[in-house]
């Protein structure tokens, strides 16, 4: 399978016909318990919050994308929601352990570590990962784990994923990318040095807006095998039936991408030469500070736009109740286009915070409609 490309990775990988029955597709194996040959005799499964044979394919599906080795026992932990595989993640630290986050970090994953980890004696430091400046000094001797988005949710800032490897390997912390906005699609953070990926398999993995899941991906087998335990000792698995949801929606991953990506881009046009918008943020602009880092490691800019509109907050909350075919909803990475102002609704958790987000600006997850339509659609919304 490692010679094979990635859309041809994305339908196979993981998901060989039935042995008993020849079917082409992974079945949903409804089943909680597995019958056993003698007492600890079985063939691999004896419970699902253990495994499951539907999970087991989507973990080697997703393993395999990010580049790892499917031999190694899928090198993946799916997980029933983004948040749960990061919980999961921090159940790795001990008191006294420090956290690294960037400074606009996405909202539950701020949540999580400010209010839920830092009560067990975890300490955090939010920095801007952007810059080798920013990098140095929020990294320090007790850190444990730097958590990188890249791009980051909402402003779709690009940090250099080796320069923070770099910079983390000198106090000996791992490195965490949550490549949920980039997919592996448009970026393999492994190759790069990392030591984990992590994915709300929820967004465009799944990419219908009908499975809550999440996923993290290592080559490294020690923390695979601890990341396992964790999962059976805590229990945050996926269902079958979300699982292969998962399944289903990854095989058409590459060619959503591409989509989402040459509508995001005409979109950007759009409203770059619109003077009802005051400023726009996305990785593909050259103007974008960080574009140069973003075609080094990407080879895509994504489907997600941010901007904020002329007119400040009340220009913003009137955009996104206008807009006809982009819904007015959380979440992001599905076919269809969504509309946000990340301050009122997925960010909401770190207003007051140094992470505060624009209380004005508009976050578009571009879905994979007629380009011509959805522009259409934000121009009548722009007023």
């Amino acid at each position: 399978m490692t010679e094979d490309r990635f859309e041809t990775i994305a339908i196979h990988a993981g998901q060989d016909p039935d042995p008993t029955t020849g079917a082409a597709v992974v079945p949903i194996y409804a089943t909680s318990t597995y019958v056993q040959q003698a007492p600890g005799v079985h063939k691999g499964y004896e419970y699902s919050r253990t495994d499951n044979p539907t999970r087991t394919a989507l973990q080697t599906q997703i393993a395999a994308l990010e580049g790892v080795d499917v031999g190694m026992d899928g090198g993946c932990v799916a997980t029933s929601s983004g948040l749960a595989a990061t919980a999961l993640i921090g159940y790795l630290l001990e008191p006294g352990d420090h956290i690294v986050l960037p400074n606009d970090a996405y909202g539950g994953t701020f949540r999580l570590v400010a209010q839920v980890l830092s009560s067990h004696g975890i300490e955090w430091t939010a920095g801007d990962l952007t810059t080798a400046a920013g990098i140095e000094s929020a990294v320090t001797p007790d850190t444990k784990l730097v958590w990188v988005e890249t791009p980051t949710n909402p402003l779709l800032r690009i940090a250099d994923i080796g320069a923070v490897v770099t910079a983390a390997k000198t106090v000996g912390a791992m490195v965490v990318v949550d490549n949920t906005f980039a997919t592996p699609y448009l970026q393999q953070p492994l190759a790069l040095g990392a030591d984990m990926v992590v994915h709300s398999s929820t967004k465009y993995l799944g990419g219908h807006s009908d499975a809550v899941g999440g996923a993290i991906v290592t080559n490294d087998e020690g923390l695979l095998e601890r990341l396992r335990f964790l999962q059976n000792a805590t229990g945050p698995v996926p269902g079958p039936f979300d699982s292969y949801l998962v399944l289903r929606g990854i095989k058409t991953l590459g060619v959503r991408m591409d989509r989402h990506c040459t509508n995001a881009e005409a979109i950007v046009s759009f409203l770059s030469s619109d003077d009802r918008v005051d400023q726009i943020w996305y990785p593909g602009l050259e103007s974008d500070p960080r574009h140069a880092v973003a075609r080094s490691q990407m080879s895509g800019f994504g489907g997600m736009v941010s901007f904020t509109p002329k007119g400040g907050v009340d220009a913003a909350n009137s955009i996104v109740t206008r807009t006809r075919l982009f819904f007015l909803a959380e979440s992001l990475g599905g076919v269809e286009s969504l509309i946000e102002v990340p301050a009122a609704m997925t960010h909401l958790s770190v207003e007051g915070t140094d992470l505060e987000v624009p209380a004005s600006l508009v976050r578009l997850s571009v879905g994979i409609e007629h380009v011509d339509d959805l522009i259409s659609d934000l121009d009548r919304a722009l007023g």
